[in-house]
């Protein structure tokens, strides 16, 4: 049996004999960097806290984006778009596409 004190020039070790790490999600700070397989930056904002507070309090950009949406939707019925020229039409057209798709995607996973 070798020891520590008669290890053999010819061996190495590749891993230290204790390994230690500290998984304690209360400890982490989450401004320190990345830390999950997922991970989502908020972008370079000169105040990332009032980001944060938005994100918690009001919603995730996701739903903020989906608020502006309906609103939109709502604006588009009530305009009167004889005037708009073909591709102005178009960028209508692919935005009431698009968040008729969504509108599908959320009343197909709200009932599974």
């Amino acid at each position: 049996m070798l020891t520590d004190s008669n290890v053999r020039p010819y061996q190495f070790q590749l891993a230290p004999d204790r390994l230690w790490q500290a998984i304690n999600p209360w400890t982490w700070n989450l401004d320190t960097g990345p830390i999950g397989l997922i991970n989502v930056n908020i972008g370079a904002t000169k105040r990332p806290e009032t980001e944060r507070a938005i994100l918690d309090e009001v919603g995730s950009y996701g739903r903020q984006i989906g608020h502006i949406g309906d609103a939109l939707e709502v604006l588009i019925r009530h305009l009167d778009l004889k005037d708009l020229g073909q591709s102005e039409q178009d960028a209508l057209d692919v935005l009431k596409g698009d968040l008729a798709q969504i509108r599908g995607i959320k009343a197909r996973d709200k009932g599974s």
